[in-house]
């Protein structure tokens, strides 16, 4: 090459570089980072991901700013386990806590008059101290912790300060809001305001006031809802806009469709539901809005995401994740994928989508990586860093690994799950029978693809075993006792009884002349 082609190719390579520059911010050293994680909320409960019917403008402005993974999980269909895994990087049959902490195991599981083939095993109640948990991880790094709001992973002695955050608001064995949503609330750990106050938006006022207060330092807050779990509960202002729009959207004749075990939601009409909703995107608002006002936002990281999926049985029956399969509680897409968002303003991804499947135990490791801290691959065994993935590239294919012996309150069935690219294996405990779907070409999981992949089939069995067998996973056992004569009884009864309650009852949410027989009527939002 000539001197002048050198001068040439040395200045094309110099331009690039500047243009690179302009697109790129410079990192932060030190970046902050807010991880904000919903309660119950559902990978299609925001306009962002497809809902006609929410409106989410906040939590949409983060997914916008942000990248979108599409294949996004949570570790578990319910609360505790998925949260356990975010605080540790480990999946949930490695960490041991398999259920929502408090719910019933071995012969006390017939109390729940369910009359089920299996007794779920025992699980461990309170987040291990043997872990080095994320925020010890960050505090490590030289950040201020903060947490508020729903913790739910152990007694008093297994808090929110007992695991590595210098500061708790809200966070204590509960995993529902004791008392409601509107003061007077009852929670050990969060005084109560003035009568009316709500809950939500006192968490995410804490989180703003916590922003400031530590604005010159590198922190690392976690603001955890309560929202949406039930029960729910809005204003009237707000249900009344709500009703108003499902009835110009059209009133559908019949909103459930029987499951397995109970009737589940087709349809999103929900008004008080989505009053709950909208107040907990406005209270993301109020804390993207300190990030603003305080000249943070540049230098935060935002994280958004759900501890499992939308509430479509059980519990207030509140949400439909169609055009995915069931939701919180249940073994299919419904109940684990989640929103999945990323913010990092230095990053050229905003508004870029990543199809790359990828866990809550993932934030571990990545988090570390961006805060330039040292990783930890003998604590966040089963997480992998999502750099590369925000970086343009991605990751090596892995097995992502669920494991939920159990009953779920909402109708799901004891159950492991493996995810091996586009490949999807969910073996049940009740008879031993397996399920194979292909999320790429079917995530609604409508067609069973088993019988014509026997050796992959296998593969992903065994595979799956061998990871459970490997961390001592626990397994239900059968209940000599069990009556199948007693169980078709109870599914009739939930067929004829309980699916026509239902149906009333969402009717009636839908009324003009709804009256939900408390004073949450007179609660302030702000």
């Amino acid at each position: 090459m000539n001197k002048t082609a050198s001068i040439l190719t040395a200045s094309i390579c110099l331009l690039a570089s500047c243009q690179n520059i302009q697109k790129q911010e410079p990192k932060p050293t030190k970046p902050n980072i807010v991880f904000i994680l919903a309660d119950d909320f559902g990978y299609h409960d925001m306009s962002v991901m497809g809902s006609n019917y929410y409106e989410t403008p906040n939590i949409d402005r983060i997914a916008s700013e942000g990248m979108i993974f599409t294949d996004g999980y949570a570790n578990c269909q319910v609360c505790s386990p998925s949260r356990a895994s975010i605080m540790s990087g480990k999946f949930t049959a490695r960490h041991g806590i398999t259920d929502w902490i408090g719910a019933r195991t071995g012969e006390e599981w017939r109390k729940a008059g369910r009359f089920n083939k299996l007794l779920p095993p025992e699980y461990v109640h309170n987040l291990p101290h043997k872990y080095t948990t994320l925020p010890e991880a960050m505090k490590e790094a030289g950040y201020k912790t903060f947490f508020a709001g729903k913790w739910h992973l152990g007694s008093e002695g297994s808090w929110p300060e007992d695991h590595g955050f210098d500061i708790n608001k809200g966070g204590w064995d509960k995993g529902s809001p004791m008392g409601g949503f509107y003061a007077p609330w009852e929670n050990p750990r969060l005084e109560s305001g003035p009568d009316g106050e709500s809950l939500t938006m006192r968490l995410a006022h804490e989180t703003a006031d916590f922003l400031k207060e530590h604005k010159d330092t590198s922190f690392f807050a976690f603001l955890s809802f309560y929202a949406v779990h039930a029960p729910l509960q809005t204003t009237q202002e707000k249900w009344a806009k709500y009703r108003d729009k499902a009835e110009e959207m059209g009133i559908a004749e019949t909103g459930f469709e029987m499951g397995h075990f109970l009737p589940i939601r087709q349809v999103q009409d929900n008004p008080v539901y989505a009053g709950l909703v909208e107040t907990m995107d406005d209270a993301v608002g109020v804390v993207l809005k300190a990030l603003d006002e305080l000249g943070l936002a540049e230098n935060t990281i935002v994280i958004f995401t759900s501890d499992n999926g939308g509430v479509a049985a059980g519990d207030a029956f509140a949400t439909s994740n169609k055009p995915l399969r069931a939701g919180k509680g249940y073994q299919f897409e419904g109940g684990i994928r989640e929103p999945f968002f990323i913010k990092i303003p230095w990053l050229d991804i905003a508004g870029k989508e990543s199809g790359v499947p990828v866990t809550g135990t993932d934030f571990y490791p990545t988090l570390l990586e961006l805060a330039g801290a040292e990783l930890k691959p003998n604590e966040h065994n089963d997480g992998m860093s999502l750099v590369p993935v925000l970086n343009g590239g991605t990751l090596p294919q892995r097995p992502l690994i669920w494991h939920y012996p159990h009953y779920g309150n909402q109708g799901g069935e004891p159950s492991s799950i493996i995810r091996l690219g586009d490949w999807k294996l969910i073996h049940y405990y009740e008879d031993g029978r397996e399920e194979l779907y292909n999320l790429k070409t079917d995530w609604e999981e409508t067609t069973n693809v088993l019988a014509e992949n026997p050796e992959l089939t296998n593969q992903l069995s065994e595979q799956l075993f061998a990871y459970l067998n490997e961390v001592g996973a626990r397994f239900p056992e059968h209940d000599p006792e069990y009556n199948e004569e007693l169980e078709k009884q109870h599914l009739e009864r939930v067929r004829t009884v309980r699916m026509p309650q239902l149906e009333k009852q969402r009717l009636e949410f839908l009324s003009k002349d709804f009256d939900p027989g408390n004073n949450w009527w007179g609660s302030q939002v702000e």
